[in-house]
Parts: C-alpha cells; structure tokens; sequence
C-alpha cells in the first residue's frame, strides 16, 4: 500500500494554493487557477488518487470543488472553519501559509469535516434561505413604509392591525398634496407588493418542493409540525438545514450544532458558565428560538389546530410532542419563577425543543426504515 500524502487546498474564487504533508515533511506545490482538470494534473505529480487525502475550508465557492474530486476518485473532505485550530502567537497569513497549515492539521487528524449535503437538499436549502431574504426584505419594506407615514402623522384612528386587508386598504386611501410626497408614498406600496408577491412565489415552489421530496423526508416533515411552534415551513426548514437526524448519536450533538449550549470556562474548583456559543448554524438556532416561544403560554395543553397537525402519525411521535407540550412549558415558568430574564428561559426553552426535534426525526426515520 502507497504512503498516504495530505493535501491542504486554500481555495478562492479564483485560485488554489496547494500544499502537501507527508513523510517528507510539509512543502508547497504551488498555486493554481480554480480548475478542476489543473488541480488533479497537479496532484498527479504527487501520487494516485487513493493515496491522497484532500482538504479545505468551507466558504463561499460552495461544495463544488468537493463533489468534482469526489467524482473522480479522490477523498476530498470539507472543514469547518470555525473549528480550525490557530496558533496564537501567528500574525502572518497568506494564502501558502493557509495551505499548509490545513496540510500539517490533516495529518495531525486536528480537523472538523462538514457533511456535503446532496445536490437535491442543497437545492432545497437554497429555496428555504432565499425565502428567508425575501422574507427580510418585506419586513424593510414594512418597516420603511410604516415610518414614512409616521413622520407625517398618519396613523388610522381605529384600532386595527398592521399589515391586514383592513390595515393596507386604510394605507392605499392615504393621499399627500405635495406630489413628490405622493410619488414616494406609490413607490413604497409598489415595493412592498413586489416583496410580499416574492414570498408568496417561494411559499408556493416550497410546497412544490417538499413534494418532490424522498417519502420518508416528507414523512419527517409532516412529523416536525406535531411539534407546538412549527408548522410545514419550520419543519422544511429545518430539514434542509439538519438532512438526516440520525448523524447525530445524541441530541446534544444537535444543540452544539446549532449554537445553543452555553460557554464555559472551568478551571479547577471553578466552573463559570455563560452566554450561548453561538457558534453553529443560523437558520436552526432562529427557528427553534422562535418556536421555543409557543411554550410560554399559559396552557401547556396543545391547541385545536396543533392536535389536528398530529392526526395520522404514529402513537410514539406524538407521545413524544404531548411529553414536549408538558416538559418544556413547564420548564420555561420554572425558569422564570427563578427570576431568569424572558429571553434566556425562552433560549433554554429552545435547547430542550431540540431535543425533541431529534427524537421525533429519528423515531420517524426508524419507523420508516421498518416498514
């Protein structure tokens, strides 16, 4: 068997400095422009593809790089950048240096890899993320219409919602003297019609979407939304972001994943605990945050619409969500009770909720797996 030789790429939209670790030591091959055809003729010179271990960081040129060397043979991992370790005394960082540094970490087995998503769920988390854009920019829209009224006193005499039929039908009354007053007003109506008939479009290619999708991934879905907090666009959502539950061997993988364990810093007798890492995905720790709030109720008994989300799923799954209604509502006015803030029992709220998203995932995963 050939000696295994560790590849370190840093990767730019552009270029590839390529470095390698072996017996020899570590050295730099060179930098290439991003081709995939003069990386692997440069990689040639080193050994054949079995005996090569390939590695760089995730970043904004996607998994493409990965899914080509992959193709062809080569073993091409994908890092996590936040978790790469630094040397804290180094001030000098160039693209050759990078290179290396990721050579000798691989060889030293120091490196985090991600999972590559398949092309057919990175497809579907592209959809999801891009509605949550969209969703953005109809709240801007919202918000720099809202204002533009305030500033000149409109406000509706009655009470009414914001943003109902009844609310943008009192807005589009509204009517200024001064035409350039006017004239702004028409545009901002144009643009938050334009953004809310964007999100209605992705809303509509989601359902689409999720169609399209593997039966035992719609099953999941469908089982996500026993869950209080989470209806089909937080289950798709979520499903997009964590793809197969079952990677996870435990649910506090999960909660690490997304960033919503607390910091620590013990040393001997003491034990200091802080904030949320934060250091996880996103899009997970929103939608469990915001669902985590569904919790506060008064009631911890799910509402009419919650049990007939429930209807035609397994009696372990929504065994598991009524154990989440009690458990978590009770835990959030526990905390509180504690004299804890509102938002930190509503984070500890959202930790524990996903626990129960990895339960209901992986029980619906086996029963399917079964069948």
């Amino acid at each position: 068997m050939s000696r295994l030789h560790y590849i370190g790429l840093d990767v730019h939209a552009g270029s590839i400095a390529v470095a390698v670790a072996d017996d020899e030591g570590v050295r730099v091959l060179g930098k290439i422009e991003h081709d995939i055809p003069k990386l692997k003729k440069l990689l040639a010179r080193v050994g054949p593809p079995a005996s090569l271990r390939l590695v760089y960081e995730a970043g904004p040129t996607g998994f493409g790089l990965c899914r080509g060397l992959r193709g062809d043979g080569y073993v091409c991992e994908v890092i996590a950048p936040s978790l790469v370790p630094h040397r804290p005394g180094d001030r000098v960082k160039t693209d050759r240096r990078d290179a290396c540094g990721l050579a000798e970490l691989s060889r030293g087995g120091l490196l985090q890899a991600v999972v590559v998503p398949e092309p057919e769920r990175e497809a579907l988390r592209d959809l999801v993320r891009a509605r949550e854009s969209a969703k953005a920019w109809e709240k801007k829209a919202r918000q720099q219409l809202d204002k533009f009224l305030l500033r000149h006193d409109r406000r509706p005499r009655d009470k009414m919602t914001k943003w109902t039929h009844k609310h943008m039908a009192w807005v589009r009354a509204q009517t200024f003297t001064d035409p350039t007053q006017q004239l702004v007003l028409n545009e901002y109506l144009i643009e938050l019609e334009h953004q809310e008939q964007r999100v209605q479009r992705f809303d509509t290619s989601l359902e689409e979407a999720a169609a399209r999708l593997p039966e035992v991934t719609q099953k999941v879905i469908h089982a996500l939304t026993a869950l209080k907090g989470i209806r089909f666009l937080s289950a798709v959502s979520l499903v997009a972001e964590l793809g197969d539950l079952m990677r996870f061997g435990h649910p506090t993988q999960l909660m690490s994943f997304a960033g919503v364990v607390p910091r620590e810093h013990s040393t001997g007798d003491s034990v200091r605990r802080g904030s949320i890492t934060k250091c996880g995905n996103t899009h997970v720790r929103r939608i469990v945050g915001e669902a985590a709030w569904a919790y506060s109720r008064e009631r911890a008994a799910a509402s009419k619409v919650v049990r007939s989300r429930r209807e035609g799923l397994s009696a372990q799954v929504v065994q598991i969500a009524e154990r989440a209604d009690q458990r978590l509502h009770k835990r959030y006015w526990w905390l509180l009770k504690r004299g804890k803030a509102t938002n930190k029992a509503v984070t500890a709220v959202a930790r524990e909720l996903l626990g129960f998203v990895w339960a209901v995932g992986v029980q619906t995963q086996m029963e399917q797996a079964a069948a």
